[in-house]
C-alpha cells in the first residue's frame, strides 16, 4: 500500500501540472522549470549554438540544458535548424511565439529588481545585459537622446539604436556606431547599474553621448 502511494506521488510530480485553468498556471507549466526562462532569454536576440548557451549559463549542466531545450521545443517555444554552409552547424532559436515572452521577462525583471535581495553585481550574459537596456530604459531621461551604440562584449557584438525614448538592439557588426563600448558584459553592467567607473570598459566615439547613455537605465526603488 505504501509503495503504491509513493508511485502515484512520483507520477504526479513528473507531470508537473497544476490542474488549474488560469493562464498564469499554464504559463508556469511552459516556462516555469528551473532554467527554462533563462534558456529562452538567451535566444531572444537570435539563434545560438548549444556550446554558446552552455557558456553563457555557467550554472547549468549539459544534461539539464539538453532537457530544457527539448521541452521548449516540444512546447513550440524553440526550434532547431542547421545553418547553411560554410557554418553547417545546428543552432537553436526562439519561435515567433517564443519571442513574445520578452515582455513577460521585462515585467518580471523590473518587479524583481525592487527586491532588497536583488544583487546587480552578480554575473550576467551579454544577451541579458542587452535585454536589460530594453527593459530599464527611462523614456523621460532618453528624450532627445539619439544615436547608434556598438557593444563588443567578449565574442558577442551587438548594435543598438536609441531614438524616441526606445532602445532597439540586434547582433551584428558595430563599425560606424556613434559610440562603441568594449569589455565584458559584467563590467559594463557594473558601470550602468553598480556605479563602477567608466574606465572599467573601453569607450570609442562620442564621449559625451556615451556618458549620457549610461544614465538612461535607473534601477527601480527597493521595497521597504
Amino acid at each position: 500500500m505504501k509503495s503504491g502511494k509513493i508511485t502515484k506521488r512520483l507520477k504526479s510530480e513528473t507531470k508537473r501540472g497544476y490542474e488549474d485553468a488560469c493562464g498564469a498556471a499554464h504559463g508556469l507549466e511552459l516556462i516555469g522549470e528551473r532554467w527554462a526562462l533563462l534558456v529562452l532569454r538567451e535566444l531572444m536576440l537570435g539563434p545560438r549554438r548549444f556550446s554558446g548557451l552552455k557558456a553563457d549559463l555557467p550554472g547549468i549542466s549539459a544534461n539539464v540544458l539538453t532537457q530544457r531545450l527539448g521541452e521548449l521545443e516540444e512546447r513550440g517555444l524553440v526550434r532547431r535548424r542547421k545553418l547553411p554552409p560554410p557554418a553547417s552547424v545546428q543552432v537553436y532559436e526562439a519561435t515567433e511565439w517564443g519571442l513574445e515572452a520578452e515582455p513577460i521577462m521585462q515585467v518580471l525583471g523590473k518587479w524583481a529588481a525592487r527586491s532588497p535581495a536583488h544583487d546587480p553585481g552578480l554575473p550576467l550574459s551579454a544577451v541579458s545585459l542587452m535585454l536589460s537596456f530594453r527593459t530599464m530604459i527611462d523614456a523621460s531621461r532618453a528624450d532627445g537622446v539619439n544615436g547608434s551604440f556598438g557593444f563588443r562584449l567578449g565574442a558577442h557584438h551587438y548594435l543598438g539604436r536609441l531614438a524616441d525614448g526606445r532602445f532597439e538592439v540586434e547582433r551584428g557588426e558595430v563599425g560606424g556606431a556613434d559610440v562603441i563600448f568594449t569589455g565584458q558584459a559584467a563590467g559594463l553592467a557594473g558601470v550602468v547599474y553598480g556605479g563602477a567607473p567608466l574606465q572599467t570598459v573601453e569607450v570609442e566615439g562620442d564621449a559625451a553621448l556615451a556618458r549620457r547613455f549610461l544614465t538612461l537605465f535607473p534601477l527601480p526603488p527597493k521595497v521597504g
